[in-house]
Protein backbone atom coordinates (compact mmCIF):
# COMPACT_ATOMS: atom_id res chain seq x y z
CA UNK A 1 0.00 0.00 0.00
CA UNK A 2 1.19 3.52 -0.83
CA UNK A 3 0.38 6.38 1.52
CA UNK A 4 0.90 9.98 0.47
CA UNK A 5 2.03 12.55 3.02
CA UNK A 6 1.51 16.16 2.01
CA UNK A 7 1.17 19.65 3.41
CA UNK A 8 2.24 23.17 2.65
CA UNK A 9 5.75 24.49 3.06
CA UNK A 10 6.71 24.58 6.75
CA UNK A 11 3.81 22.40 7.88
CA UNK A 12 6.12 19.74 9.32
CA UNK A 13 5.96 17.02 6.67
CA UNK A 14 9.52 15.86 7.23
CA UNK A 15 9.05 15.81 11.01
CA UNK A 16 5.94 13.66 10.69
CA UNK A 17 7.66 11.46 8.08
CA UNK A 18 10.37 10.75 10.68
CA UNK A 19 7.65 9.70 13.13
CA UNK A 20 6.44 7.12 10.58
CA UNK A 21 10.03 5.98 10.02
CA UNK A 22 10.12 5.34 13.77
CA UNK A 23 7.22 2.91 13.23
CA UNK A 24 9.39 1.05 10.67
CA UNK A 25 7.70 2.56 7.62
CA UNK A 26 9.97 3.40 4.66
CA UNK A 27 9.65 7.04 3.55
CA UNK A 28 10.38 8.42 0.09
CA UNK A 29 11.15 12.15 0.31
CA UNK A 30 10.08 13.50 -3.07
CA UNK A 31 11.66 16.93 -2.68
CA UNK A 32 15.04 15.40 -1.78
CA UNK A 33 14.78 13.06 -4.76
CA UNK A 34 13.90 15.95 -7.08
CA UNK A 35 17.01 17.82 -5.86
CA UNK A 36 19.16 14.74 -6.59
CA UNK A 37 17.56 14.13 -9.99
CA UNK A 38 18.19 17.67 -11.30
CA UNK A 39 21.85 17.23 -10.30
CA UNK A 40 22.47 13.69 -11.56
CA UNK A 41 19.96 12.52 -14.20
CA UNK A 42 21.60 13.29 -17.55
CA UNK A 43 18.31 13.25 -19.47
CA UNK A 44 16.67 15.65 -16.99
CA UNK A 45 19.73 17.93 -17.01
CA UNK A 46 19.64 18.06 -20.82
CA UNK A 47 15.93 18.93 -20.85
CA UNK A 48 16.39 21.66 -18.22
CA UNK A 49 19.30 23.17 -20.18
CA UNK A 50 17.18 23.07 -23.34
CA UNK A 51 14.41 24.95 -21.51
CA UNK A 52 16.47 27.55 -19.61
CA UNK A 53 19.83 27.56 -21.36
CA UNK A 54 23.27 26.70 -20.02
CA UNK A 55 22.80 29.26 -17.21
CA UNK A 56 20.51 26.68 -15.53
CA UNK A 57 23.73 25.05 -14.30
CA UNK A 58 26.71 26.90 -12.86
CA UNK A 59 29.96 24.91 -12.73
CA UNK A 60 27.94 21.74 -13.20
CA UNK A 61 25.57 22.50 -10.30
CA UNK A 62 21.85 23.18 -10.70
CA UNK A 63 21.27 26.93 -10.33
CA UNK A 64 18.28 26.58 -7.98
CA UNK A 65 18.00 30.25 -7.05
CA UNK A 66 18.04 31.42 -10.67
CA UNK A 67 15.48 28.83 -11.78
CA UNK A 68 13.21 29.54 -8.79
CA UNK A 69 13.18 33.28 -9.52
CA UNK A 70 12.13 32.62 -13.11
CA UNK A 71 9.52 29.91 -12.61
CA UNK A 72 7.71 31.54 -9.72
CA UNK A 73 7.08 34.54 -11.97
CA UNK A 74 6.12 32.49 -15.04
CA UNK A 75 3.55 29.72 -14.50
CA UNK A 76 4.11 28.44 -18.04
CA UNK A 77 7.80 27.81 -17.39
CA UNK A 78 6.97 26.28 -14.01
CA UNK A 79 4.62 23.84 -15.75
CA UNK A 80 7.31 22.95 -18.29
CA UNK A 81 9.90 22.39 -15.55
CA UNK A 82 7.43 20.25 -13.60
CA UNK A 83 6.71 18.22 -16.75
CA UNK A 84 10.42 17.34 -16.80
CA UNK A 85 11.03 16.70 -13.09
CA UNK A 86 7.77 15.13 -11.85
CA UNK A 87 7.79 12.08 -14.18
CA UNK A 88 11.44 11.45 -13.23
CA UNK A 89 10.54 11.57 -9.52
CA UNK A 90 7.64 9.16 -10.15
CA UNK A 91 10.00 6.73 -11.94
CA UNK A 92 12.51 6.89 -9.07
CA UNK A 93 9.68 6.30 -6.59
CA UNK A 94 8.50 3.18 -8.45
CA UNK A 95 12.06 1.79 -8.51
CA UNK A 96 12.51 2.56 -4.79
CA UNK A 97 9.11 1.07 -3.87
CA UNK A 98 9.91 -2.20 -5.64
CA UNK A 99 12.72 -2.76 -3.11
CA UNK A 100 10.66 -2.11 0.04
CA UNK A 101 9.33 -4.93 2.22
CA UNK A 102 7.17 -3.01 4.73
CA UNK A 103 3.35 -3.33 4.99
CA UNK A 104 3.08 0.11 3.42
CA UNK A 105 5.34 2.92 2.23
CA UNK A 106 5.03 6.66 2.62
CA UNK A 107 5.70 9.16 -0.17
CA UNK A 108 6.23 12.67 1.20
CA UNK A 109 5.63 15.61 -1.14
CA UNK A 110 4.60 19.23 -0.64
CA UNK A 111 2.99 19.10 -4.08
CA UNK A 112 1.54 15.60 -4.00
CA UNK A 113 -1.68 16.76 -5.69
CA UNK A 114 -0.16 19.39 -7.99
CA UNK A 115 2.44 16.92 -9.31
CA UNK A 116 -0.01 14.08 -9.87
CA UNK A 117 1.85 11.77 -7.44
CA UNK A 118 -1.39 11.38 -5.49
CA UNK A 119 -2.61 9.06 -8.27
CA UNK A 120 -0.15 6.43 -7.00
CA UNK A 121 -1.54 6.60 -3.43
CA UNK A 122 -4.05 4.35 -1.71
CA UNK A 123 -4.45 6.78 1.23
CA UNK A 124 -3.37 10.37 1.81
CA UNK A 125 -2.36 12.17 5.00
CA UNK A 126 -2.38 15.98 4.99
CA UNK A 127 -0.30 17.91 7.53
CA UNK A 128 -1.62 21.30 8.57
CA UNK A 129 -0.14 24.03 10.76
CA UNK A 130 -1.05 27.67 11.38
CA UNK A 131 0.33 29.85 8.58
CA UNK A 132 2.29 32.14 10.91
CA UNK A 133 4.07 29.13 12.44
CA UNK A 134 4.82 27.78 8.97
CA UNK A 135 6.31 31.10 7.89
CA UNK A 136 8.48 31.31 11.01
CA UNK A 137 9.69 27.70 10.61
CA UNK A 138 10.74 28.26 7.01
CA UNK A 139 12.46 31.59 7.72
CA UNK A 140 14.43 29.90 10.50
CA UNK A 141 15.23 26.79 8.42
CA UNK A 142 16.04 28.47 5.09
CA UNK A 143 17.28 31.88 6.24
CA UNK A 144 14.93 33.55 3.76
CA UNK A 145 12.51 36.46 3.83
CA UNK A 146 8.84 36.45 4.81
CA UNK A 147 7.97 37.50 1.24
CA UNK A 148 9.83 34.49 -0.17
CA UNK A 149 7.86 32.10 2.07
CA UNK A 150 4.55 33.81 1.32
CA UNK A 151 5.18 33.51 -2.43
CA UNK A 152 5.79 29.75 -2.00
CA UNK A 153 2.60 29.40 0.03
CA UNK A 154 0.62 31.19 -2.69
CA UNK A 155 2.00 28.80 -5.32
CA UNK A 156 0.88 25.71 -3.39
CA UNK A 157 -2.58 24.29 -2.78
CA UNK A 158 -4.39 25.58 0.30
CA UNK A 159 -5.02 23.42 3.36
CA UNK A 160 -8.71 23.26 2.46
CA UNK A 161 -7.91 21.99 -1.07
CA UNK A 162 -5.61 19.28 0.32
CA UNK A 163 -8.07 18.41 3.11
CA UNK A 164 -10.86 17.78 0.60
CA UNK A 165 -8.84 15.00 -1.07
CA UNK A 166 -7.12 13.53 2.00
CA UNK A 167 -8.11 10.55 4.11
CA UNK A 168 -6.37 11.73 7.29
CA UNK A 169 -5.43 15.14 8.72
CA UNK A 170 -2.67 15.85 11.26
CA UNK A 171 -2.71 19.29 12.87
CA UNK A 172 0.95 19.99 13.63
CA UNK A 173 0.79 22.71 16.28
CA UNK A 174 2.24 20.54 19.02
CA UNK A 175 4.64 17.69 18.22
CA UNK A 176 3.33 15.39 21.01
CA UNK A 177 -0.25 15.68 19.76
CA UNK A 178 0.84 15.33 16.13
CA UNK A 179 2.86 12.21 17.04
CA UNK A 180 -0.17 10.68 18.80
CA UNK A 181 -2.32 11.38 15.73
CA UNK A 182 0.36 9.83 13.48
CA UNK A 183 0.37 6.72 15.70
CA UNK A 184 -3.43 6.49 15.45
CA UNK A 185 -3.24 6.80 11.65
CA UNK A 186 -0.47 4.18 11.51
CA UNK A 187 -2.66 1.73 13.44
CA UNK A 188 -5.57 2.41 11.05
CA UNK A 189 -3.32 1.83 8.04
CA UNK A 190 -1.95 -1.40 9.52
CA UNK A 191 -5.52 -2.69 9.88
CA UNK A 192 -6.09 -2.00 6.17
CA UNK A 193 -3.07 -4.03 5.06
CA UNK A 194 -3.67 -7.05 7.31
Amino acid sequence: MIVGLTGGIGSGKTTIAKVFEGFGIPVFLSDNQAHKIVESDKEVIGQIKALFGEVAYTQGKYNRKYIAEIVFKDKGLLSKLNAIVHPAVARHFQDWKANQKAPYVLIESAILFESGLYRHCDSIIAIEAPEQERIERVIQREGCTREWVESRIKNQWSDSQRRALSDFIILNKNISEATLKAKEIHHNLMKKVQ
